[in-house]
């Protein structure tokens, strides 16, 4: 009947009549880390499991969209660590660059220094420091959460092990030529003072200016418009396109550029859309990405204005001006001379921003390090297509081949002390030498040997997560193990930082064998309005608090429950607190249940000894065991939550426990069948809801069974038992029981007042429920004065109830009778408005749909009052 049960020693039959979080969760924890229940095992024979936790930055600290992905990961991992794998879930950190740097250099502020003050390699072992004494807090946030990581294996993107890594996969990426170095338009942080990867700029809508500005004199002038005025100091050629006959004769001609004393030329170039603006435009090659390529097709000069500050370099009334400055110092010199042509302020326009600091990124040529990315991201675009990697929902796969399909070479380098320095060594004749691991450097500082000042993109190092902290290069016990990993959990938003990335680096490094089996992406967590949390908003929320304040369980089912794959998660603090109420009635009705003889003692009885509940709830019991286990496999974390809650709150303590009480009061071998079989759905049950709720199922279960803990308890099989006679028997139980509970409410009936009532149910499988049925609604046998005053036929049966004395007649007629007048006014309202042709004629399609709903809402109304009039005794 079941394949479930596990024999256990004799279990403890008390629980505190309480359940609180606080008391349980730290303490349960730890014991689960000590007794080693996370850690893998990379001899064992059981088939793997691996997931590799998308590392959180080392200056992080838990915020919900955390707490959201980890509870899922750990939802996963546990239930396949229950179902006999070999389960690796791996934790780390992440270097974060420009983050952890930016720290540090306040820190230092404080201190009226700079990293300068300091020089490289103190400044290094300060950051360190810094590392040690306040980075990886999030770490022990995880473990308030509950999550289930492998701690022995911990791993950060600047250990050891993981930077062999990264001069291991930069000499072999350089020596087959997908790394070079050459000077190319950058994303420049003029307050980071580095360069940023396209994927670090972050773009809004920025309120500034376009200016339309006259170059040229007469015939031979044309206009150009700008929203960034200062970069026409590096203005190299006005360009258009070659079929505009607007300037056909300008094309190849020089032009005067104003406030300087160049001549630029005009240069045709299909690029240009004759269609927008004026159809010209002005081309500053190093400090424009577009520009640049204009200028690499028609051989154009390069002129650096800024420095990497953003400040002017040219000679002249601007020199030593902010970009900013500028601007407006440029414009109004330009309108001395005559030359604006047109103003708009304020002009709406998409600006990039440094996603560290929020600085307005300036494009600028520089020379930096790049990785090829053609044929990588073409292997990372066919793994998908060959079906090697499956991203879920797979709707989302057409986002990461926009992505991969489209991507530009990546710029590596960035302008820090803090990261993976760049293995590259320039010699005193010109020389160019790569330095891989285990390898001595080409020569001393003395002999004129300078190692690359630049250190690599974050991004870089993390593009090796699924490998290098397994041991790569070197062919480990855990590489051969647990690669390639099963799922990579996380947003969708990352796609393209990081997904992207991994493909990219592991199809290369492990010889085609993919990184990861799935790619499952989530949405991002939202406030209760869908409204985005973020620290500079009213709306963030510390996960800490709602942890001390409803326990890291309530905060856990709340996140699993809105996970829909994709779909962004709204949350609110009464979600959390309804998660809360969850937890406490599993604790309550397990700790009555085991009060009243629920018990895993002993073999499940046969099913001809139990009764029509009992295989109702393990048929129940069973199908809801499949439907989780397919809603697991399809990463449906919201709906296989909403199974569990339906099915423990609903089937188990709403119906199974309450229509079980009169066995359990009788006493005797019916009682005892029962008490077995709700053991057993209560053994289940809390194995279901552990991957999710950890900590208040193994408190249960183990008071229950006398068990280890579920943390390595069996996960549940579905035994295909079912009992359709059984589970159509109960429905109509459980549809007498909800008409007559809808009656009495309609009635006015407190739900503890007893009715004196007659049940008919000869004739219908009702008859073995009748104690039941009158049990959980309060109904009494009928007495001799007993007169039915109404009568509700319901499943075949006649449900009779004697209301005297039980509720004013007269008094509920007259309140009934009032609600009738006013949904027969509202009705005759809406058909009089309905009925109207001059109205209908002008009336919007809404209104008059809105109308029609009033008109069927009254039609409702009307029928449902005259129903509870007609069900009133005479009076």
């Amino acid at each position: 009947m079941t394949e479930n049960t596990q024999q256990q020693t004799a279990a403890p039959t008390e629980l505190p009549t309480q359940y609180t979080p606080a008391e349980v969760e730290g303490p349960l924890y730890e014991r689960w880390v000590e007794r080693g229940y996370f850690e893998a095992d990379a001899k064992s024979e059981k088939p793997p499991y691996t997931i590799v936790i998308p590392p959180p930055n080392v200056t992080g600290a838990l915020h919900l969209g955390h707490a959201f992905q980890v509870t899922l990961m750990d939802a996963l991992t546990r239930r396949k660590r229950m179902q006999g794998f070999e389960t690796l879930w791996l934790p780390g950190m992440d270097h974060a660059g420009i983050a952890t740097q930016n720290k540090v250099e306040q820190q230092l502020a404080e201190e009226g220094k700079s990293r300068h003050d300091l020089g490289r390699e103190q400044f290094v072992e300060r950051v360190w420091q810094w590392k040690e004494e306040y980075g990886g807090r999030i770490l022990g946030q995880l473990r308030r959460l509950g999550a289930g990581l492998d701690w022995t294996r911990e791993r950060f993107t600047m250990d050891e092990g993981l930077s062999r890594a990264v001069q291991k996969i930069f000499k072999d990426l350089y020596e087959d030529g997908l790394i070079y170095r050459a000077e190319r338009i950058i994303n420049w942080c003029p307050r980071c003072l580095t360069a940023l990867s396209d994927i670090e700029v972050e773009y809004q809508e920025d309120a500034g200016e376009l200016v339309s500005i006259r170059y040229g004199e007469g015939e031979d002038s044309l206009v150009v418009a700008t929203t960034r005025a200062e970069t026409m100091l590096g203005d190299t050629a006005v360009a258009v396109h070659p079929e505009d006959e607007r300037y056909k004769h300008l094309v190849g001609k020089q032009i005067k550029l104003p406030l300087t004393d160049r001549t630029i030329p005009v240069v045709a170039d299909e690029h240009v859309d004759p269609e927008f603006g004026t159809g010209a435009v002005k081309v500053t090659p190093a400090h424009d990405p577009n520009d640049f390529a204009i200028g690499q097709r028609h051989d154009l000069p390069t002129l650096t204005v800024m420095d990497e500050h953003g400040v002017i370099t040219v000679h002249g009334p601007f020199l030593g001006l902010d970009r900013f400055e500028a601007r407006s110092a440029i414009v109004g010199a330009l309108k001395e001379q005559g030359r604006i042509v047109a103003e708009k302020r304020p002009y709406m326009h998409s600006v990039g921003h440094c996603s560290r600091c929020k600085t307005t990124v300036e494009p600028r040529l520089s020379m930096q390090w790049w990785v090829k990315v053609g044929p990588l991201a073409k292997a990372a675009g066919d793994a998908v297509r060959d079906g090697s990697v499956e991203i879920h929902p797979k709707e989302l796969s057409r986002r990461y081949f926009d992505w991969v399909d489209n991507m530009h070479d990546w710029c590596i380098s960035r302008q820090l002390w803090w990261g993976h320095r760049i293995p590259i060594w320039y010699g005193p004749e010109g020389q160019v030498v790569c330095v891989g691991p285990d390898e001595e450097p080409p020569g001393t500082e003395a002999e004129g040997w300078k190692q690359d000042p630049d250190v690599l993109d974050t991004w870089f190092s993390s593009g090796l997560w699924p490998f290098s902290t397994l041991g790569w290069p070197e062919k480990t016990p855990d590489l051969a193990k647990f690669y390639s990993t099963d799922v990579l959990l996380t947003g969708h938003d990352i796609i393209f930082f990081w997904v992207a990335r991994m493909m990219m680096f592991g199809l290369y490094s492990m010889d085609g064998q993919v990184p990861f089996k799935t790619v499952a992406l989530t949405g991002l967590v939202r406030d209760e309005f869908g409204k985005k949390m973020s620290k500079s908003n009213p709306n963030a929320v510390d996960p800490i608090t709602w942890m001390d304040a409803y326990g890291s369980d309530a905060v856990r089912f709340t996140l699993a429950k809105g996970a829909n794959p994709g779909a962004d998660v709204p949350i609110g603090e009464d979600w959390v607190q309804a998660s809360r109420n969850f937890a406490n009635k599993i604790w309550n009705a397990t700790r009555f249940a085991m009060m009243n003889g629920a018990t895993i003692e002993g073999p499940l009885p046969d099913a001809s000894a139990m009764s029509a509940t009992d295989r109702w709830i393990l048929s129940r019991l069973n199908e809801t065991v499949a439907q989780v286990d397919a809603l697991y496999d399809d990463f449906q974390f919201a709906k296989l939550s909403e199974s569990l809650y339906h099915f423990a709150w609903d089937e188990v303590f709403a119906w199974y426990v309450e229509l079980s009480k009169t066995t359990f009061f009788a006493g005797g071998e019916g009682a005892k069948v029962s008490g077995r079989v709700l053991g057993e759905v209560l053994d289940v049950m809390l194995r279901l809801l552990h991957p999710i709720v950890p900590f208040v199922t193994d408190t249960l279960w183990t008071t229950l069974t006398g068990g280890e803990s579920l943390v390595i308890a069996d996960w549940p099989k579905d035994s295909g038992f079912r009992d359709e006679a059984a589970e159509k028997e109960i429905e109509l139980v459980q549809r007498v029981v909800t008409e007559v509970r809808r009656f009495r409410k309609e009635q006015g009936l407190q739900d503890a007042q007893k009715v004196p009532a007659r049940l008919d149910l000869s004739g219908t499988a009702l008859v073995a429920h009748e104690a039941a049925i009158r049990q959980i609604l309060r109904l009494q046998p009928e007495g001799e004065a007993f007169e039915a005053t109404a009568s509700l036929p319901v499943a075949g049966a006649t449900v009779s109830l004697d209301l005297s004395g039980t509720i004013d007649v007269a008094a509920e007629r007259k309140r009934l009778a009032k609600d009738l007048a006013a949904a027969e006014k509202e009705k005759a309202q809406a058909e009089a408005k309905l009925g109207n042709e001059a109205f209908l004629a002008k009336a919007p399609d809404n209104v008059v749909d809105k109308i029609k709903g009033r008109l069927a809402k009254a039609d409702e109304d009307i029928a449902r009052i005259q129903a509870q009039l007609d069900r009133l005794p005479q009076a």
